[in-house]
C-alpha cells in the first residue's frame, strides 16, 4: 500500500502548489499521518510515506473514518481548497468490509464534491467500495495489495490527469428576468430568442456558468434554478418552450426582492458565497408599479451585477437605479431590436467588476508579512504601523487595534480586544520581532482573520455596526490562493487597503482589496511614509459617520390608512409626515426613517435602511402617492410591519437597544382583528402612537397605542397640524421604565465582616423598586470563587418575599475572587429568558455588582458580553476593590463607585439610583402578561374512523356540522381541523387551509368514513399534539389562543394513552372525549383534560343529546398560558441551591427488547421491571422511572415525567402487552432514547445533574449498529447496563455498556431474579455523590510535538488503552525545524486539541491538563494564547531546562508554582515526584457550562482530586 501511495505521489506536481496531498490511516478509528497543508514539496511527502508504519487495531470501521475526513481533512484549516473549486480526490484502499456503515458518510462526502475512487483486495466487499464510490466503475479489485501496480488500477491515474483538474475561473451564475406582463405578450417571443442566443454562447455546466431564468408581472415565478439544468441543451430545450404568463400590474420591486431571496441562493444553486460571479439579466418594457429602490438595492450590497435592458415603454431612469451601474442599463424600442444589443451585452458581462459591498469600520487590524524576505523591511513597518496608531482615538474605546504577523501561517500578536490604551499597544508593536518563515501564505492569513480576529470573542464591534478595516502590508506574491478568502472577509464588511513593495504582485493585492485604488505600491517599505497620508484618507473616505449611536437616536416607521376613503386627506397626511421628519435628526446612525402604506394589505414605500439623509427621505415622502383599495385590514398591516419592517435585515436597530416608534394615522375601523398584532408590536418593545380622525374607533385606536394617552384624535386629516405639538410631547415623553435588577454579591472570605452592610444595601435599594406590578424584577447572586444564585428574577413576585430571603442571606465564604467567572454566569444563566429575564422584550436590564477585592481572574471578555446582551452595570467597590478593574467592567467609568468600607454604602445610595434612573429611560414595553382573547378557540375534531364506526359515522360528521354552525370561523377568529383515526390518523383539513365557515362546511359534508383497525387512540393523540396544535399547522398556542380537542370514539384503544394524553393537557389542549357504549368510559375521562369532560351516549345517532353540554364545557373550559419555565414538582426553585449530602435520586429508564423472539420471556422482563421499581424512591420525585419498548422501532410506553408516583408506574407495567416486530434495531432504540427519552421535555433531570441509568433487556443481536448512538447515550452521562439472554450477543452488550462489567448475562429471561441484586449493586456503586468526574472516567492522553508549527502525533482519542498509548510514544521521532514557536503550538492545542471531535471531554467537566516540556526561549508572543487555555480551564504545567526563559515558562504555567525547572532534559527523572504533586493538587475547575447540580456544594468541583 506504502509503495503504491508512493508511486501516485510521484506522478502529482506538488512543488508548485498544483497538488497537495494528506495521508490517513484507520481501524477502529481514523488517524491523520499528514494534512493537504503539512508537507509543501514532493520530497518531504515521499519521505513521510516512506516512514509510515501499519497502525493495526479492530474492527474496521471505513464510516468513522469517512465521516472525519469530511469534518477534518476536506477542510480549509485542514489545507483542502475546495472553497476555491480545486477538485478533491479520496482514494481508498481497503483490506475488509467495514464493521459500520457507510451510507451516510460517504453520501456527505460526495455533497461536499470529493471524488471518491476504491480500491479492494478480495476480503473487501466489492459492492460496499461501490456504494461509497462516486461511480460503480471507480470501485476497483485487485486479489492482494501487492496486485496495485496492475494496469486496471493505474488507470485511476490517467482518468485523474485527463478529466479532474481542468477549474474553469470564468463560471458565472447568471440569473433572466423577463417582464410577462399582459403588455409585453406580443414581444415575448423576441425575448425568448434573445435568451437563446446568449445561453448559447455560455459554458453551461455543473462547474461552469449556471442558467435560472424567472418570469414576473404582479408576483414572480421561477421557470428553472440555477440547478436545475447542467447542461447548455437543456437549458435551451427549457427555454424554447417557454410560454407568456400573463398578468398585471408590472411589479419589479416584488420580482428583484423574489429573485434575490428565493434564486440568489445557495439551496436554488447559487454560488455567491463561493465567490463564483453573480448577475442578473433583467428584460422590462414598463414602469414598475411599486418601488424598486430597497430591492435593487438588496441586490447590489449582495454583489450581484444587474443588467437592465428595457423598451421605449419602460423608465430609464428607473432602469438605471435597479441597473449596477446606470451605464449598464440598454434601451431598445422594441423587444425585436434585442440583438442590436447583444455585443454591448456580452461586452458589459465580460468586463463588469464583481466587488463586495463596503461598510464603514474602525476596528483596525495590520497584517505584516513577516516572511522571510521582508527581514530587513520590518523594522520600517513597525514603525509605519505606529505612526498611523498615532492618529487613532484608542484611549476613549473608539478605535480598537490589532496586529498579527504571518509567512507559511499567521501568528496574532494582539488581539482587537488585549489592549485598551494606546500607550500599550505602541509598547506592544515597538517590541514586536519579524516571524521569519515561507512560503508567503496570504490566502490562509486572510482566512485566519475572518474566523479568528473580526469576530466577537476577539474584541470585534462589527455586530454593533462599527467599522471594520484590514492593512495587509505585503512584500511578495501570496503562495495560495487569496481571492476565496479576500472575498469571504469582504463579506463580512471588512475594508481592506493593501500596501505591497516592488516584490509583491500588484495584481493580487488589487484583487484582495475593496477597490483597486485601495492598493497602494511603494518600493521598499522603507518608503512606507510617502503613503501614509493617502492611506488615511481613503479610510477616512470610506468610514463615515461613525461615531456610536447617540442615546436619543430612533427608528421610526409611518404607517399610513392608504384605503380608498382617505383619497382628499391623503396630500395632509403626507404634509404631517414631512413637518415631522423635517425635525428628526436623520442619518446612517441617527434617526431612520420608513414609511409604509395599507389598505386591504401593506407595500412598504422606504425601508428604515433605504435612505440615510433626511433630504432623501423629504424627497420621496413629497412623492407618495395615494395607494386606495379596500377594505382596511389594520391587524394585519400591523402584523406586516413587525415581521417585515422593524427587522434587522430592514434596517432596525432593535436589538441594539434602538427605540422603536411606530406612528399610525388612521381614518376608519379595522375591518379584521387588531388585538393580536397590536399586543405582538408591544411585546416587541415597539412604541406605537395611533392618530384617528372621526371616521375612526376611539377604543380599538387606544388598544393599538402603546399606551391610552397616546391615541390621538383629529377631526380630519387637515387638522393633523394641531396634534403635532402632543405627538412630540409623546414622542420625548420619558417614562421611568421597569428594570430586571441583579445584584452581584461578593462573598469570599474577605468581605465576612461587611456581609451585614451589603444585605442591607440590597433591602434599601429592593425597597425603591415596583415588584408588586411585576414592573420591576429582582434577583440576587454571590460569588467567590464560583456564583451560587440565591434567587433568580422569576422566583418571587412580591417585594415582601424578595425582602424576607435577603434579611436571610448567609455569608457564602470561599476564594480567590472570580468576578470574571461570575460574570460570564449571569450571561449564560440568569440575564435568560428561562430565569425571569424580558431582556427579549426590550426590559432594560441592569447588575449590580458589589466587591471588596480584586479579580482574580481576567474580566474584560464576560463584561464585555454582557454589555454587548446590553446589561447596564454599576460597580461599586471598597478601597481593596481594583477601581480601574470596576470601570472596566462598567458600561462607563462614572458607573463605577467607591466605598471605603461596606458600612459606606449608604452614602453612594442615592448616587446610584440616579445613574439608573437616568439610562433607563424609554426602553419600557409593556409588561409581558398573555392576553387571551376568549373569542376565538383552535378546535380539531378527532373522529373514530376504524372499521367499528362504519354505521355511526354519518351521525358524527353532522354532529361536527352542527358544532361548527354555532362557531364565529375565520383568520383571526375561530379556527377548526378534522382528522380521523383508527391504526394511525389522517388529517382531513388543518386549522388553517380554511378561513370561512362555508368552506370548513362544505368539507365536513364531505368527509368520507375512513376504516381500518385496530384503534391506535394513543398514536392519535401523539400525532395531533406533534402535527396539528403546531404553528405551521395554523395553531396560534403561542399567542395564548385556547386550544381544544373533541374526540368523537366508539371503542377501547389497542394502545396505551397515558403518555399523550398527558403530553396534550401539558401542552394546555383542553380535550373532551365523547364515547358510546363500546368505549372504554376509565380510558375517556383518563383522555379528557378532566374526568366531567368526558361524555357519553349509547349510540353516535344520540350525539345530539350531548351537544348542549358540549357547548356548556367548552365556554367554561380554563383558559391557561402556557408556562415556559417548567416547574419541577415537589422542588422549590431554592432547593437546587442548598447544600446536600446525598445523591438527588435517578432518573431511570428501561429498554425492553420487544422483538417476535421474546414472546415468551416477556412475561419475566415485566415482573423484572416491577421488582426493580419496587426499590426505587418514587412518590419523593426522587427518582423517576420511563419504560420503553422496541423491536425494529421503538414505543415509550411513559416517559419520566408521565407519573410521579410508584403506584401508577407499577399499574402500567403490570398491563405491559408485548410489542412484537423484526428484526431487532438496538442502535435505532438507544438513538431514539438520546433524542426523545434522556430530554428535559420527557422529564429528564440531567441538565440538573441528576444521574441518568439505562436499563436494557434483550434477547438477540441487534440487526443495526450499536456503536455511535451507544457511545453518544455515554457523552451525555448516561449510565448504561445491559442484561442479555444467551441469544443476545454478549461482546455486543459490553459494547453498549459503559463497562464490560456493566454487561449481565442469564440463560433466559426467566433468570432474571437471579442478577437483580448484581444490577442494584452496580447502579448504586456509580450513582453516589454524582460528581462532574463520573467514577467511570478514565484518563485519555494526547501527545503533540512543535518547532515552527505543532503536529499532533496521537489525538485524546485515538488510543484507548496505556499499552497503545505507550507502543506510540516509544515509536515517537524528532521532528526538528526552527523557529520554536511556543505561542502558536499553545494556540493550536487549544483550538484542535481540547476539542470535543478530538477527544476533549471539557464540556462534561472532566480536568484539562497540558504538559509543557520546553528547551528554549519562543521566538513568538505567548502571551494571548497561554491566557486562553487558562481561561478555557486548562491546567498548564512546564517544565523547561536552562535553555528556557523562566520568566515566559512562568506566564504559560497555570500558575508560577507549576513551572518546573531541569538544567538537561536527562534530569526530568528529578521532577517526576514534584510533577506528580502538583497534578494531584491542581484546582479542578468545572467550566461554566456546568450546571449546579442538585445535592452538591458548588464548591465540591473545585477540590482537590487524586489521580
Amino acid at each position: 500500500m506504502r509503495d503504491f501511495v508512493q508511486r501516485v505521489v510521484e506522478t502529482l506536481s506538488v512543488d508548485d502548489n498544483k497538488d497537495r496531498v494528506s495521508v490517513v490511516q484507520y481501524s477502529r478509528d481514523p488517524a491523520v499521518q499528514f494534512y493537504l497543508n503539512t508537507y509543501t514539496t514532493k520530497a518531504e511527502i515521499l519521505d513521510t510515506v516512506r516512514g509510515l508504519r501499519h497502525k493495526g487495531g479492530r474492527p474496521l470501521n471505513t464510516g468513522a473514518a469517512l465521516q472525519y475526513l469530511g469534518d477534518n481533512v476536506f477542510t480549509a484549516s485542514a489545507g483542502s481548497r475546495r472553497p476555491e473549486g480545486v477538485p478533491q480526490v479520496l482514494i481508498l484502499l481497503s483490506g475488509g468490509r467495514s464493521f459500520d456503515s457507510v451510507d451516510a458518510p460517504a453520501s456527505a462526502l460526495k455533497q461536499l464534491g470529493v471524488l471518491i475512487f476504491a480500491i479492494g483486495t478480495r476480503s473487501a466487499d466489492s459492492r460496499q467500495l461501490q456504494e461509497i464510490s462516486n461511480d460503480p466503475s471507480y470501485a476497483l479489485s485487485v486479489s492482494e495489495f501487492t496486485d496495485l501496480p496492475s494496469k486496471s488500477v493505474l488507470g485511476v491515474y490517467f482518468f485523474l490527469s485527463s478529466c479532474l483538474f481542468s477549474v474553469d475561473t470564468a463560471k458565472k451564475d447568471i440569473v433572466f428576468l423577463l417582464d410577462g406582463s399582459d403588455s409585453t405578450r406580443y414581444g415575448f417571443p423576441a425575448m425568448r430568442e434573445f435568451v437563446e442566443r446568449v445561453v448559447e454562447k455560455l459554458n453551461v455546466g455543473q462547474n461552469k456558468d449556471r442558467v435560472s431564468v424567472v418570469q414576473y408581472s404582479r408576483d414572480a415565478e421561477v421557470n428553472f434554478y440555477l440547478n436545475t439544468y447542467t447542461t447548455r441543451e437543456d437549458v435551451l430545450d427549457s427555454v424554447r418552450g417557454l410560454k407568456h404568463r400573463g398578468g398585471r400590474p408590472l411589479n419589479t420591486g416584488a420580482a428583484l426582492q423574489y429573485v434575490r431571496d428565493n434564486v440568489f441562493t445557495n439551496s436554488s444553486g447559487s454560488r455567491r458565497l463561493q465567490g463564483v460571479p453573480q448577475m442578473l439579466i433583467l428584460l422590462n418594457g414598463g414602469r414598475s408599479f411599486d418601488n424598486v429602490d430597497t430591492p435593487a438595492s438588496a441586490l447590489k450590497q449582495q454583489g450581484v451585477v444587474v443588467i437592465g435592458i428595457g423598451t421605449r415603454g419602460s423608465d430609464k431612469s428607473e432602469l438605471q437605479k435597479i441597473s449596477y451601474d446606470p451605464s449598464y442599463a440598454l434601451s431598445v424600442t422594441e423587444f425585436t431590436d434585442l440583438p442590436s444589443v447583444q455585443e454591448q451585452l456580452s461586452s458589459v458581462m465580460s468586463t463588469v467588476p464583481v466587488r463586495a459591498p463596503s461598510a464603514p469600520g474602525k476596528d483596525v487590524v495590520f497584517l505584516l508579512d513577516g516572511s522571510d524576505s521582508t527581514r530587513s523591511g520590518f523594522p520600517a513597518m513597525r514603525d509605519f504601523v505606529q505612526r498611523v496608531v498615532e492618529t487613532l482615538s484608542v484611549d476613549d474605546n473608539k478605535d480598537r487595534v490589532s496586529v498579527v504577523q504571518y509567512s507559511r501561517d499567521p501568528a496574532v500578536q494582539f488581539y482587537l480586544n488585549t489592549y485598551t490604551t494606546k500607550a500599550e499597544i505602541l509598547d506592544t508593536v515597538r517590541g514586536l520581532r519579524h516571524k521569519g518563515g515561507r512560503p508567503l501564505n496570504t490566502g490562509a492569513a486572510l482566512q485566519y482573520l475572518g474566523d479568528n480576529v473580526f469576530t466577537a470573542s476577539a474584541g470585534s464591534r462589527r455586530p454593533e455596526g462599527v467599522p471594520q478595516v484590514l492593512i495587509l502590508l505585503s512584500g511578495g506574491r501570496s503562495f495560495d490562493s487569496v481571492d476565496a478568502p479576500a472575498s469571504a472577509l469582504k463579506q463580512l464588511g471588512v475594508l481592506i487597503f493593501a500596501i505591497g513593495t516592488r516584490s509583491a504582485d500588484s495584481r493580487q493585492l488589487q484583487e484582495i482589496s475593496n477597490d483597486p485604488s485601495y492598493a497602494l505600491s511603494v518600493s521598499e517599505f522603507t518608503d512606507l511614509p510617502s503613503v501614509q497620508q493617502q492611506l488615511q484618507s481613503s479610510v477616512e473616505a470610506v468610514v463615515i459617520d461613525a461615531s456610536p449611536e447617540s442615546p436619543t437616536v430612533t427608528d421610526i416607521v409611518f404607517l399610513l390608512d392608504g384605503s380608498d376613503s382617505t383619497r382628499y386627506g391623503f396630500p395632509a397626511m403626507r404634509e404631517f409626515v414631512e413637518r415631522v421628519v423635517e425635525k428628526l435628526n436623520v442619518g446612517q446612525n441617527k434617526d431612520r426613517v420608513s414609511v409604509v402604506q395599507y389598505s386591504r394589505d401593506a407595500e412598504v414605500n422606504f425601508y428604515l435602511n433605504t435612505y440615510t439623509t433626511r433630504e432623501d427621505v423629504l424627497d420621496s415622502v413629497r412623492g407618495l402617492k395615494h395607494r386606495g383599495g379596500r377594505p382596511l385590514n389594520t391587524g394585519a398591516a400591523l402584523q406586516y410591519v413587525r415581521d417585515n419592517v422593524f427587522t434587522n435585515s430592514s434596517g432596525s436597530r432593535r436589538l441594539q437597544g434602538v427605540p422603536q416608534m411606530l406612528i399610525l394615522l388612521n381614518g376608519g375601523r379595522s375591518f379584521d382583528n387588531v388585538d393580536t398584532p397590536a399586543s405582538a408590536l408591544k411585546q416587541q418593545g415597539v412604541v406605537v402612537i395611533g392618530i384617528g380622525t372621526r371616521g375612526s374607533d376611539k377604543s380599538e385606536l387606544q388598544k393599538i397605542s402603546y399606551d391610552p394617552s397616546y391615541a390621538l384624535s383629529v377631526t380630519e386629516f387637515t387638522d393633523l397640524p394641531s396634534v403635532q405639538e402632543q405627538l412630540s410631547s409623546v414622542m420625548m415623553e420619558r417614562k421611568a421604565p421597569g428594570k430586571d435588577v441583579v445584584f452581584l454579591l461578593d462573598g469570599s472570605d474577605s468581605t465576612r465582616s461587611g456581609f451585614p452592610a451589603m444585605r442591607d444595601f440590597v433591602q434599601r435599594v429592593v425597597e425603591t423598586l415596583s415588584v408588586d406590578d411585576n414592573k420591576d424584577r429582582v434577583s440576587v447572586v454571590q460569588y467567590s470563587r464560583d456564583p451560587a444564585v440565591q434567587f433568580y428574577l422569576n422566583t418571587y413576585t412580591t417585594k415582601a418575599e424578595i425582602l424576607d430571603t435577603v434579611r436571610g442571606l448567609r455569608h457564602k465564604g470561599g476564594r480567590p475572587l472570580n468576578t470574571g467567572a461570575a460574570l460570564q454566569y449571569l450571561g449564560d444563566n440568569v440575564f435568560t429568558a428561562s430565569a425571569g429575564s424580558r431582556r427579549p422584550e426590550g426590559v432594560p436590564q441592569v447588575l449590580i455588582l458589589l466587591s471588596g477585592g480584586r479579580s482574580f481572574d481576567s474580566v474584560d471578555a464576560p463584561a464585555s458580553a454582557l454589555k454587548q446582551l446590553g446589561v447596564l452595570i454599576f460597580a461599586i467597590g471598597t478601597r481593596s476593590a481594583d477601581s480601574r478593574q470596576l470601570q472596566e467592567i462598567s458600561n462607563d467609568p462614572s458607573y463605577a463607585l467607591s466605598v471605603s468600607e461596606f458600612t459606606d454604602l449608604p452614602s453612594v445610595q442615592q448616587q446610584l439610583q440616579s445613574s439608573v434612573e437616568a439610562v433607563v429611560i424609554d426602553a419600557s414595553p409593556e409588561s409581558p402578561t398573555v392576553t387571551v382573547d376568549t373569542a376565538k378557540k383552535d378546535i380539531v375534531f378527532l373522529l373514530d374512523g376504524s372499521d367499528s364506526t362504519r354505521y355511526g359515522f354519518p351521525a358524527m360528521r353532522e354532529f361536527v356540522e352542527r358544532v361548527v354552525e354555532k362557531l364565529n370561523v375565520g383568520q383571526n377568529k375561530d379556527r377548526v381541523s378534522v382528522v380521523q383515526y383508527s391504526r394511525d390518523a389522517e388529517v382531513n383539513f388543518y386549522l388553517n387551509t380554511y378561513t370561512t365557515r362555508e368552506d370548513v362546511l362544505d368539507s365536513v359534508r364531505g368527509l368520507k368514513h375512513r376504516g381500518g383497525r385496530p384503534l391506535n387512540t394513543g398514536a392519535a393523540l401523539q400525532y395531533v399534539r406533534d402535527n396539528v396544535f403546531t404553528n405551521s399547522s395554523g395553531s396560534r398556542r403561542l399567542q395564548g389562543v385556547p386550544q381544544m380537542l373533541i374526540l368523537l370514539n366508539g371503542g377501547r384503544s389497542f394502545d396505551n394513552v397515558d403518555t399523550p394524553a398527558s403530553a396534550l393537557k401539558q401542552q394546555g389542549v383542553v380535550v373532551i372525549g365523547i364515547g358510546t357504549r363500546g368505549s372504554d368510559k376509565s380510558e375517556l375521562q383518563k383522555i379528557s383534560y378532566d374526568p366531567s369532560y368526558a361524555l357519553s351516549v349509547t349510540e353516535f345517532t344520540d350525539l345530539p343529546s350531548v351537544q348542549e353540554q358540549l357547548s356548556s364545557v367548552m365556554s367554561t373550559v380554563p383558559v391557561r398560558a402556557p408556562s415556559v419555565t417548567p416547574i419541577v414538582p415537589g422542588k422549590k426553585v431554592t432547593d437546587f441551591y442548598l447544600p446536600k449530602r446525598k445523591a438527588p435520586g435517578k432518573d431511570v429508564v428501561f429498554l425492553l427488547d420487544g422483538s417476535d423472539s421474546t414472546r415468551s420471556g416477556f412475561p419475566a422482563m415485566r415482573d423484572f421491571v416491577q421488582r426493580v421499581v419496587e426499590t426505587l424512591s418514587v412518590d419523593d420525585n426522587k427518582d423517576r422511572v420511563s419504560v420503553v419498548q422496541y423491536s425494529r422501532d421503538p414505543a415509550v410506553q411513559f416517559y419520566l415525567n408521565t407519573y410521579t408516583t410508584k403506584a401508577e408506574i407499577l399499574d402500567t407495567v403490570r398491563g405491559l402487552r408485548h410489542k412484537g416486530g423484526r428484526p431487532l434495531n438496538t442502535g435505532a432504540a438507544l438513538q431514539y432514547l438520546g433524542d426523545n427519552v434522556f430530554t428535559a421535555s420527557a422529564g429528564s433531570r440531567r441538565p440538573e445533574g441528576v444521574p441518568q441509568v439505562l436499563i436494557l433487556l434483550s434477547g438477540g443481536r441487534s440487526f443495526d449498529s450499536v456503536d455511535a448512538p451507544a457511545s453518544a447515550l455515554k457523552q451525555l452521562g448516561v449510565l448504561i447496563f445491559a442484561i442479555g439472554t444467551r441469544s443476545a450477543d454478549s461482546r455486543q452488550l459490553q459494547e453498549i455498556s459503559n463497562d464490560p462489567s456493566y454487561a449481565l448475562s442469564v440463560s433466559e429471561f426467566t433468570d432474571l431474579p437471579s442478577v437483580q441484586q448484581q444490577l442494584q449493586s452496580s447502579v448504586e456503586a456509580v450513582v453516589i455523590d454524582a460528581s462532574p468526574e463520573s467514577p467511570t472516567v478514565t484518563d485519555r492522553v494526547s501527545v503533540v510535538q512543535y518547532s515552527r508549527d505543532a503536529e499532533v502525533n496521537f489525538y485524546l482519542n485515538t488510543y484507548t488503552t496505556r499499552e497503545d498509548v505507550l507502543d506510540s510514544v516509544r515509536g515517537l521521532k524528532h521532528r526538528g525545524g526552527r523557529p520554536l514557536n511556543t505561542g502558536a503550538a499553545l494556540q493550536y492545542v487549544r483550538d484542535n486539541v481540547f476539542t470535543n471531535s478530538s477527544g476533549s471531554r471539557r464540556l462534561q467537566g472532566v480536568p484539562q491538563m497540558l504538559i509543557l516540556l520546553n528547551g528554549g526561549r519562543s521566538f513568538d508572543n505567548v502571551d494571548t494564547p497561554a491566557s486562553a487555555l487558562k481561561q478555557q480551564g486548562v491546567v498548564v504545567i512546564g517544565i523547561g531546562t536552562r535553555g528556557s526563559d523562566k520568566s515566559e515558562l512562568q506566564k504559560i504555567s497555570y500558575d508560577p508554582s507549576y513551572a518546573l525547572s531541569v538544567t538537561e532534559f536527562t534530569d526530568l527523572p528529578s521532577v517526576q515526584e514534584q510533577l506528580s504533586s502538583v497534578m494531584s493538587t491542581v484546582p479542578v475547575r468545572a467550566p461554566s457550562v456546568t450546571p449546579i447540580v442538585p445535592g452538591k456544594k458548588v464548591t465540591d468541583f473545585y477540590l482537590p482530586k487524586a489521580w
